[in-house]
C-alpha cells in the first residue's frame, strides 16, 4: 500500500472555510475508482499549517470514515515541537489508519541529532508504521541520508518521502538502508526519474487531478517498462510545473474546482486566491495534458 502512486488530498472546504464532506467524499470516489494506491489526508497539500489540530484530527477521521476501507488513509502527523507529533500520532493509535507521514520540524532548524532524536521519540511511543518527510524548502532543515540510515534501523520507521528534487539522494540513502526500506519521491516532476534509480513510488499533488495518469506512470515505471511511463509523463510536464507557479495548494485547488472535483476553491489565510496569470498556464496544461 506505501509503493506506486500515493495522493497527498487537498482538503475541500465552502466558502466560508468550512470542511466540505460532499467534496471530500467526491475526491475520495475518484481516487477509487482510479486506483490509486493510498491517499495521505492533511500534509501539507491537506493544509495543516492552517487548520487546528482538532480540524486535524476530524479531517483524517471523516477520510477514514468515507473512505470506508476502500483504500489505505496515511495521516500526516509531523509537527515542529516533538511532544505534539507524538500526540497527534498516538492519537490514530488504532483508528484505522494504514501508518503515518511525519515531516521534519520546520522553522526551529534543529541539528541532524535533533532530527534523529525527535524521530526516534515518535517511533518509541508508537506501533504505527512511520513515513519520513524531507522537504527542506518549506521546513528549513534537511534530514541527511545519514540520519535517515540511523532512524531505518528503527522496524516501523519504514520509509522516507524525500522531496528535495534532488535525484541524487536516492544512491546515497539506498547505500546506507536495508533493501525493504521505502523511498517515496515528493517531487513530482523528477518522480518518474526517481523510481527508474531505485525508489518505490510518489506522493503525488498531481494526482488530485490526474489519479489515473499518474498510477500508470508508477505501475509501468515500477514494472521497468519506462517508454510507456515516459509517454504518459510527458503530456503532464506542463501541469507538474504549473501546479507550482504559485505556492502549494492554490493552483491544484482551483484546478480540482475546474474540473468538477470539488464546489469550491476556498483557502485560509495567509494563502490567498489563484492569480489570473496561473489560471491561464493551469488551463494551457489540461489542454496538452489531454485531462
Amino acid at each position: 500500500m506505501f509503493t506506486g502512486s500515493i495522493v497527498a488530498l487537498i482538503t475541500p472546504m465552502d466558502e466560508k472555510g468550512h470542511i466540505c464532506r460532499t467534496s471530500l467524499k467526491k475526491l475520495i470516489d475518484y481516487h477509487v475508482i482510479n486506483k490509486t494506491k493510498a491517499i495521505v489526508s492533511i500534509g501539507t497539500t491537506g493544509e495543516s499549517a492552517t487548520l487546528s489540530q482538532e480540524e486535524h484530527i476530524n479531517v483524517v477521521m471523516l477520510t477514514l470514515e468515507l473512505a470506508d476501507q476502500r483504500i489505505p488513509i496515511i495521516a500526516g502527523t509531523g509537527a515542529n515541537a516533538t511532544t505534539e507529533a507524538i500526540s497527534l500520532t498516538k492519537r490514530f493509535e488504532k483508528s484505522g489508519i494504514a501508518g503515518c507521514l511525519s515531516v521534519t520540524p520546520y522553522y526551529n532548524k534543529p541539528t541532524q541529532e535533533g532530527l534523529y532524536q525527535h524521530f526516534k521519540a515518535i517511533s518509541e511511543n508508537t506501533e504505527l508504521p512511520q513515513i519520513l518527510y524531507n522537504v527542506p524548502s518549506r521546513t528549513g532543515c534537511d534530514l541527511l541520508p545519514e540520519t535517515v540510515s540511523k532512524l531505518s534501523k528503527f522496524n516501523n520507521i519504514i520509509g522516507i518521502k524525500e522531496a528535495t528534487g534532488d535525484l541524487s539522494r536516492i544512491n546515497k540513502i539506498k547505500q546506507l538502508v536495508k533493501n525493504d526500506f521505502l523511498l517515496i519521491s515528493g517531487d513530482d516532476i523528477t518522480a518518474l526519474d526517481f523510481i527508474q534509480l531505485g525508489g518505490h513510488g510518489v506522493i503525488s499533488v498531481t494526482a488530485n487531478v490526474a489519479a489515473k495518469e499518474i498510477r500508470k506512470i508508477c505501475e509501468y515505471a515500477l514494472k521497468g517498462d519506462f517508454a510507456k511511463a515516459r509517454s504518459i509523463n510527458k503530456r503532464l510536464t506542463l501541469l507538474h510545473e504549473a501546479l507550482f507557479i504559485e505556492p502549494n495548494p492554490i493552483p491544484v485547488k482551483w484546478l480540482a474546482k475546474k474540473i468538477g472535483l470539488i464546489k469550491s476553491d476556498t483557502l485560509r489565510l495567509p494563502m490567498t486566491p489563484i492569480l489570473h496569470s496561473t489560471r491561464l498556464q493551469l488551463e494551457k496544461a489540461i489542454q496538452y495534458a489531454n485531462l
